[in-house]
């Protein structure tokens, strides 16, 4: 869609003059275009902006607007501002002490003024990091807005005490990409871990191996393609519309070649998503080894939570006609895991929800062999669909240990692991990330999905936890993080004997 284009007609309504175009929601065969505007608008702004947003549609959709009035504070300018610079200019941004910049809001936008050492003038300005921010606050709030950095003299030892620790923990990582070839042109420079994709960000690029692509049509019948991709740190899932100019040059892209994807991460239903909008070919440096983070040592001890032996009555069971675990299998242990939310919503700007049950059993030498169990706490109630969903109630969770002491005991059960869960890459992976990094634990561990490995592997009608296990005979009592967790190690395990390798 042309987005200038099409707000540049939402603005001519003049309620609608600073309005920014929030995100697009696709159900079925209605998009709903979401709009916020800073005036107050009426019930014929809304059928005007329905209006606009219906030929910009593909035919055989519907087109709504949803308006909302939003008014920007300064303290969310403020954390825009350092969000952008800490997303885009992670460099840079080590610089600069967010609780200084300052906002002024003059009614039609405003102004802002970031503080940073005079020495490090030449970092901070290379770049085009502040019209950078200029055109993401004018994306995210309404109306215009400028800013400079302002440069003062401070000594190094000021910095190093004011700035928080966590923000260098968390900086996002980057790599080079190698061996470029144009198939969209993007030309990307660099592409950021797959790990570290936390936060809404524009034009950024992702670059690693396909593990899986398969050619779909919409309902319409525009072709398009279902692509996962990894990069050593994790692995994402996305869709990708190809250009009908370059549409055969996607098609010989295989599983096993290297690619970039450029596009954004955006929040579409309460999580983050990686919306590609350009593939290429590209490859991280040869010998590519992920970049670690400093972490708080393994614990000592277990606080809350101790392992305990798990046994498997029918792990000799062979559902793939009696073929060995590959020896690399054999060789490695592998934390199986999942786990029970408040909720779907894994970005902390859109209230991240709380984890209330964890559970995980370790496999040694081909074998399941212990099991890790157990409630959480959680400081609000549980919703009625969750209930229904779960089984858990509030009664249940009284009296469980807090996150802090769960999420301590989860990473030692996890040392020197390799992590897997079903679909973990796009839910499970990023609340153990999240609450790990607020207790100083990063869970940078190699990733396997087995969603993933069906994919590739099994032909089903679709790769839901539940089909997977009726594939393979396997019962178990589903929404429990446990009984969840027990299954897709049993899964992963013939999956692993399917496909020969780990």
């Amino acid at each position: 869609m042309k987005s200038k284009e099409f707000l540049g007609e939402i603005r001519r309504a003049e309620a609608l003059r600073r309005a920014v175009l929030k995100k697009i929601e696709v159900e079925g065969n209605l998009v709903t275009f979401q709009l916020v505007t800073d005036l107050n608008y009426t019930a014929e702004d809304t059928a005007y902006a329905s209006e606009v947003a219906a030929r910009y549609v593909p035919s055989g959709f519907t087109a709504r607007a949803k308006i909302t009035k939003s008014l920007p504070s300064e303290e969310g300018i403020r954390r825009a501002v350092a969000d952008i610079l800490r997303t885009r200019f992670p460099a840079a941004a080590a610089f600069v002490l967010p609780d200084e910049i300052a906002v002024t809001l003059d009614g039609h936008g405003g102004r802002f003024v970031i503080p940073a050492d005079e020495n490090d003038r030449a970092l901070l300005t290379a770049d085009g990091a502040l019209d950078t921010v200029h055109t993401e606050l004018e994306r995210m709030f309404c109306g215009s807005w400028y800013g400079e950095f302002r440069f003062l003299q401070r000594s190094k030892g000021e910095i190093e005490t004011q700035l928080p620790p966590e923000e260098r923990i968390l900086a996002p990582r980057f790599f080079p990409v190698c061996r470029y070839e144009a198939i969209d042109g993007a030309s990307p420079q660099r592409a950021i871990y797959i790990a570290d994709l936390t936060k809404e960000a524009s034009g950024i690029t992702v670059c690693g191996t396909v593990s899986y692509i398969e050619e779909r049509t919409t309902k319409t019948g525009k072709p398009y393609f279902s692509v996962t991709l990894s990069d050593g740190t994790g692995s994402l899932r996305c869709s990708y519309f190809s250009r009908k100019t370059t549409v055969e040059k996607v098609r010989a892209v295989k599983a096993g070649d290297s690619i970039c994807l450029t596009g954004e991460n955006e929040i579409f239903n309460g999580s983050l998503t990686f919306r590609a909008r350009h593939l290429d070919r590209g490859a991280p440096p040869d010998g590519f080894v992920p970049e670690g983070r400093p972490a708080r040592p393994v614990p000592m001890q277990y606080r809350a939570v101790v392992p305990s032996p798990a046994t498997d009555l029918v792990q000799g069971m062979m559902f793939s006609d009696g073929a060995p675990l590959p020896q690399a299998a054999l060789e490695k242990t592998f934390v199986v895991y999942d786990l029970e939310t408040t909720g779907l919503s894994t970005t902390p700007s859109n209230g991240m929800d709380r984890i209330i049950e964890i559970g995980a059993v370790k496999i040694t030498e081909g074998k399941i062999r212990e099991k890790f169990s157990t409630f959480v706490a959680c400081p609000v109630r549980l919703s009625g669909e969750i209930v229904k969903l779960t089984g858990i109630t509030d009664e249940m969770l009284v009296g469980a240990p807090p996150i802090s002491d769960v999420i301590a005991d989860f990473y030692k059960f996890c040392d020197g692991a390799e992590l897997v869960a079903h679909n973990g890459i796009m839910f499970d992976s990023k609340f153990i990330r999240y609450y790990g990094e607020q207790e100083g634990f990063i869970f940078d561990h190699r990733q396997h999905d087995t969603l993933n490995l069906a994919q590739e592997n099994l032909r089903l009608s679709n790769y839901k936890l539940d089909t997977i296990a009726d594939h393979f005979g396997f019962t178990f009592n589903h929404h429990r993080a446990y009984d969840d967790a027990f299954v897709t190690a049993k899964i992963f395990l013939e999956l692993l004997r399917i496909k020969g390798s780990v």
